[in-house]
């Protein structure tokens, strides 16, 4: 009489077990950054102009912005480099004993994003725009930049690989290996810094105030994987 019964962990006939071996890796993140001085700065450029009537207030709102648009041009501020971004009317409520909200007059404000390319020549452009649209200017922050950042940050990306690259080779030293093929590439997200100059909320003369370039930076972060042998 046969025993048809299987014992242990025996294959099917036909099929032969495989043993896989993993292969080693190392990841490792780099990050990077690379300076240069900015050739672009950007202004924005506001007027806020309270009236007792809400049509006042809007040409009002409408006769600065458009001297400051002139004055712009003036001094070869090309169309693309002039957009608005802010549009606002309101009421301005105040509060009164014995008649609780009350409605004083009409604020009209608008916000122009300006783009200056000749950042020597800045300062006396801003100030040929804070005379021409008075006290109603308001100047909402400076940002320095770069007018085509992919120099800067191809540079800022080597800098991250090359420390990815060190941080690799180290690692694989200590673990008595060494770097294989690369196995994978991830860059990750990586944000220019450009340098915020400070806030003002009134300009009160159009004296020219002096503007630094100094340097902006790009910094760039990579994620590395590679085979150890």
């Amino acid at each position: 009489m046969t025993d048809k019964r299987r014992t242990g962990n025996a294959a099917p006939m036909g099929l032969r077990p495989e043993m896989t071996e993993t292969a080693r890796t190392i990841t490792v993140t780099g990050s990077g950054t690379a300076e240069a001085v900015p050739d672009l700065l950007t202004v924005s450029i506001g007027v806020e102009c309270r009236r007792e009537d809400v049509g006042a207030a809007y040409a009002a709102a409408g006769r600065a912005a458009s001297g400051i648009s002139a004055s712009l041009r003036e001094h070869g501020v090309g169309d693309p480099d002039i957009s608005t971004s802010g549009l606002n009317v309101r009421a301005d409520v105040v509060w009164k004993e014995g008649q609780g909200q009350t409605v004083a007059g009409y604020v009209a404000s608008s916000v122009l994003s300006v783009r200056l390319r000749d950042v020597a020549g800045s300062s006396e452009i801003i100030a040929g725009a804070v005379a021409a649209g008075g006290n109603d200017v308001r100047l909402n922050g400076l940002d320095l930049g770069f007018s085509d950042p992919a120099a800067v940050t191809a540079r800022a990306r080597e800098a991250a690989w090359q420390d990815a690259l060190a941080t690799a080779r180290q690692f694989a030293s200590l673990a008595g290996a060494e770097l294989g093929p690369v196995v994978s590439v991830t860059q990750q997200p990586g944000v220019p810094a450009p340098i915020p100059l400070a806030r003002m909320q009134r300009a009160m003369a159009a004296d020219s105030v002096g503007i630094e370039a100094g340097q902006s930076s790009v910094s760039a972060t990579v994620g590395v994987v590679w085979e150890l042998r």
